[in-house]
């Protein structure tokens, strides 16, 4: 009877090996953010762990997403939008998604389920044009003259989605050739590219500091610097500056990452992001709107400006186009590239 404590070693053993929680792996960009109570619920639910791999800008997840398809480090994959996700399809990295975990909503995106949206555009520092007392530029091309030298601050489209969507809206607007003339004349008037939004916002914008007082970022950006404010304000710091031309609605997504451990475990979580709960803490965390319907929104948000006109250009131009555009955009602006 010596084997009998091996067996029983090896059958608890085995026992714990069968409970042991699934793990569910997110891909995600580094502005992604859900209530830690929520996240605990849907664990309870499912009895999964949830383990979230935050990647960058959402420019930078999709490339490491496409980078790592041959092994794929995610189940799910959030943060994907209207602007990168003809990139992922084309490169085979996502998995077909249920029709039913994409119906309903104010607003869709093929391949993956609408989860919020929202408009890139270009916000003003309203203290620093107070100061120097110059007026607010009227038109993209007013960013070309002289007065509005090293003002402006964008975010580099190879790596950045609000970087991607704002040349995007440049060229839905004017067309290729006038914009990629345009991007030049902002070139030679200073313009400065930083790698993503973060660092665009928190380094170079100089309502942080920085020294440039026109950036790119969301029409919902005021209405967070309100929110965050530790005095108690009734005007916004910042306003937006909407254009012809600078205005891009961006849809953001989730979506199932082909080759994933967890096929079923994401499409609930997709579900779980798409539920009343979630939908409702999205503005005051991502500061992106609701994809779904009748989700009421915070006060705060009546200093987010939306848009009543954009500049998008349709899934199926962004994805078949936009390549070209970025390489020609580091050509034009970077001077690198062939």
């Amino acid at each position: 009877m010596k084997w009998f404590p091996k067996l029983v070693v090896l059958a608890l053993s085995l026992s714990g090996l069968s409970v042991q929680a699934a793990e569910l792996r997110v891909l995600a960009h580094s502005s992604f953010t859900v209530d830690k109570p929520l996240l605990a619920a849907f664990e309870k639910q499912t009895g999964a762990k949830v383990s979230i791999i935050k990647a960058g800008d959402a420019g930078e997840m999709v490339n490491k997403l496409i980078l790592t398809k041959s092994a794929p480090i995610a189940d799910v994959v959030f943060g994907i939008d209207n602007s990168l996700i003809g990139k992922a399809e084309q490169a085979g990295a996502l998995a077909p998604l249920p029709a039913d975990l994409a119906r309903g909503g104010k607003v869709s995106l093929p391949g993956a389920a609408a989860i919020d949206y929202g408009y890139v555009t270009l916000n003003y520092d309203k203290a620093w044009f107070a100061k120097n007392k110059l007026p607010l530029p009227k038109s993209l091309n007013d960013l070309t003259l002289p007065a509005y030298k090293n003002l402006l601050v964008v975010e580099n489209p190879a790596t950045s989605s609000p970087g991607l969507a704002f040349l995007a809206a440049t060229i839905h607007s004017l067309g290729e050739d006038k914009a990629f003339a345009l991007w030049g004349k902002l070139r030679d008037n200073g313009l400065k590219v930083s790698k993503g939004w973060t660092e665009a916002y928190y380094t170079d914008f100089s309502k942080n500091g920085g020294g440039r007082p026109i950036v790119v970022s969301y029409a919902t950006s005021p209405a967070a610097e309100v929110f965050y404010s530790k005095e108690k304000l009734t005007d916004a710091p910042t306003g937006n500056l909407l254009l012809p031309g600078t205005v891009f609605r961006q849809v953001e997504g989730a979506a199932m990452v082909k080759g994933g451990k967890e096929p079923k475990l994401a499409q609930q979580f997709i579900a779980f992001l798409r539920s009343d709960a979630v939908q409702k803490a999205i503005p005051t965390q991502m500061w992106m709107y609701p994809a779904m319907d009748n989700i009421a929104l915070d006060p705060v948000f009546k200093h987010a400006e939306q848009p009543t006109a954009h500049d998008t250009p349709d899934s199926a131009t962004l994805a078949a186009k936009q390549r070209g555009w970025v390489s020609r955009w580091t050509r034009v602006v970077l001077k690198s590239g062939n």
